[in-house]
């Protein structure tokens, strides 16, 4: 069934409130819990009375087809058979005479659509005509990617502890340190504990907002089964879903650390050839992202290896099946799942910072010094990010952040060293300590 809201206008010319309204009266969205507000919203709203098409995409059940829809007119989800059909066998003329803008939902079942797309495209470039939305990266399916010049790529993360809040009109955070903000911990910032329990939650919509512990819990493996099974199999036939469970296991296990290939397929129990394809796999159905290392000539004997991460912390605990006592029990993953939480926090606002950043990790061999995460902007400035598990961090804490802000110069803008703590407080000269909580403080 194809969904049209023929009384709605143009992106242009009508806001997406008026849109979700009629959405509802016509019943598409009838029973529907109300939308939570995302970041992204004003980009997408702006971009769509400009740019022709746009391409969101991100994990399965970050809210991407919920977001894009109050901005179309006709919704096509193409993992219905019953609408995929008809593109399968002839998506120009498909796409052809539908009340635009047009959102066709999870591209990857019927790849051809992009090809209509273009070709659409090209021959009408009016601004606001389409949204492609997907939860695989778009190079699966072609050598040369039809959208280049056409589809303009909108990366699209689970919800962040603002958008969670309902808070997040504000400055990303990175715009906040790069504008000398004064960064202040949140309204009621949680202990390490409370820290854990939000990580737990998640920032998958469903699993976030609608559900109790222990729904939330099966909901999480349940998501994990479906990527190792549904959606493998979706984009790459023939996968071992045990091997391949393994191997996420392993994975799991060394999220937010620079750790060498062989530890981690030695650990699933496969060769270096099925890991690489299974680490290929994974990044491309978006549930693993690798934070690159930057380089620079200022230091020497870099590890050029990236830092690998799981795109949402409470995956990390749903396949190893931690709670919270058996996290606290574990220093290392503790950790881990703070510097995983930490990065996809920031990671999630890239997309809609002013500053642009592009974020880094820095590690020199044998472990002399480490940053977890780099913030490049632009003209060379960099920001410098540490994450500890700790209440109260002392000047010790933060001496590979002095060391590269000693190394840099006036390249290096800041320096953050996140901990559990509830105060924020100058570590050394242009170096702050800064409780995890300001990444949603609205101050």
């Amino acid at each position: 069934m194809v969904a049209t809201l023929d009384d709605c206008g143009r992106t242009g010319t009508s806001n997406a409130e008026e849109r979700e309204r009629s959405a509802r009266e016509t019943g598409i969205l009838s029973g529907v819990p109300a939308y939570t507000p995302r970041a992204i919203d004003p980009l997408i709203e702006q971009l769509l009375t400009e740019l022709s098409a746009l391409f969101v995409v991100g994990p399965r059940a970050t809210g991407k087809t919920t977001t894009a829809a109050r901005y179309a007119r006709t919704v096509i989800q193409l993992d219905r058979e019953a609408e995929a059909v008809a593109f399968r066998a002839d998506p120009d003329s498909a796409l052809r005479e539908l009340p635009e803008p047009v959102l066709l939902d999870e591209w990857q079942v019927v790849p051809g659509v992009l090809g209509a797309v273009k070709r659409a495209v090209d021959s009408r470039p009016e601004p606001g005509r389409f949204i492609v939305t997907g939860s695989v990266r778009s190079d699966l399916e072609a050598e040369v990617w039809p959208g280049t010049g056409r589809l303009t790529r909108l990366p699209m993360y689970g919800l962040t502890l603002r958008e969670q809040l309902g808070d997040f009109r504000g400055p990303a955070f990175l715009d906040r340190v790069t504008s000398g903000d004064h960064l202040l911990p949140a309204a009621n910032t949680p202990d390490l504990r409370g820290y854990l329990e939000l990580i737990l939650r998640s920032g998958f919509p469903e699993a976030a907002l609608r559900l109790s512990e222990p729904a939330r819990q099966r909901w999480l493996e349940s998501y994990v089964d479906q990527v190792l099974t549904r959606d493998v199999e979706q984009v790459n036939a023939g996968r071992d879903p045990a091997r391949l469970r393994r191997y996420f296991e392993a994975y799991a296990l060394n999220t937010a650390g620079v750790v060498e290939d062989k530890a981690i397929y030695d650990s699933a129990g496969i060769d270096r050839k099925t890991a690489v394809a299974y680490e290929a796999l994974l990044t491309n159905l978006l549930v693993i992202e690798a934070l690159p290392a930057w380089t620079t000539n200022r230091l020497r004997r870099l590890v050029l290896s990236p830092k690998r991460h799981v795109v949402d912390a409470a995956l990390v605990a749903s396949i190893l099946r931690l709670d919270v006592n058996a996290i606290l029990r574990s220093g290392d993953l503790l950790g881990r799942l703070l510097d995983t939480f930490v990065v996809s926090q920031l990671r999630a606002e890239i997309v809609v910072s002013e500053s642009r950043p592009r974020l880094y990790h820095v590690r020199q061999e044998q472990g002399r010094f480490e940053v977890d995460v780099l913030g490049e902007l632009g003209g060379g400035q960099v920001v410098g990010m540490e994450v500890k598990a700790s209440a109260a961090p002392t000047g010790s804490d933060a001496r590979h952040l002095v060391g590269l802000r000693d190394r840099l110069g006036d390249a290096f803008l800041a320096g953050i060293l996140f901990h559990t703590g509830p105060r924020a407080f100058t570590l050394a000269e242009r170096v702050t300590a800064v409780p995890i909580s300001a990444l949603w403080s609205a101050t």
